[in-house]
């Protein structure tokens, strides 16, 4: 009987084993995405701010951004999105899942977790086909403040966000907070 539950135990952590394996490989390849699209739009941000100040470095995320996301998706074959449960534009709104998980991500804050460390993924059925889909929170950092602050943003900077994104909620954070997160997903 022991015998029968031993190999029992060990054909399934056999089938687990690769299916884990290949749901790590996933994570990896994703953050490798992540990174390469935050690279790029650091990149950019940080040229706009040199440039022409916080103003200046929003024309990169109301334009440039949407292109490097459109690249990035292209070049690795990964669904490339940010969300936030308080948006900038409105088509950065999560969907129901990416609600629920950036609340868990700011209860696991709020539980004393550093946000950079913050992630999620699983597998699901999407239209007839499996989709592997991960998430990871996007701190606030100090240089964020300038257009994500709350009273100290200038007016200058809030005139623009308000041109641009009418129905504006991404203002009011610290550094540290949780802004939003990177989504990326692909089907298996």
């Amino acid at each position: 009987m022991k015998t029968r539950i031993l190999i029992s135990t060990i054909l399934a952590a056999g089938i687990a084993l690769p299916a884990m394996a290949g749901e790590q490989e996933n994570v990896m390849e994703a953050r490798k995405v992540i990174k390469q699209f935050a690279t790029q739009l650091k990149g950019e941000l940080k040229k706009a701010m040199k440039e022409g100040g916080p103003v200046n470095a929003i024309s990169v995320c109301n334009d440039k951004a949407p292109k490097i996301t459109d690249s990035v998706s292209a070049s690795s074959g990964w669904t490339i999105a940010r969300t936030s449960l308080k948006p900038r534009a409105t088509a950065n709104s999560p969907l129901p899942w990416e609600r629920k998980v950036m609340e868990e991500f700011e209860a696991k804050k709020a539980a004393g977790a550093d946000p950079k460390t913050l992630d999620y993924s699983d597998v699901v059925e999407e239209n007839g086909k499996k989709v592997f889909r991960y998430m990871k929170a996007i701190p606030t950092g100090k240089v964020c403040l300038n257009c994500h602050g709350g009273d100290n943003v200038k007016p200058e900077v809030v005139m623009r966000l308000k041109s641009l994104y009418p129905s504006d909620r991404a203002r009011g954070f610290k550094e540290g907070d949780i802004r939003g997160a990177f989504v990326v997903k692909k089907t298996l």
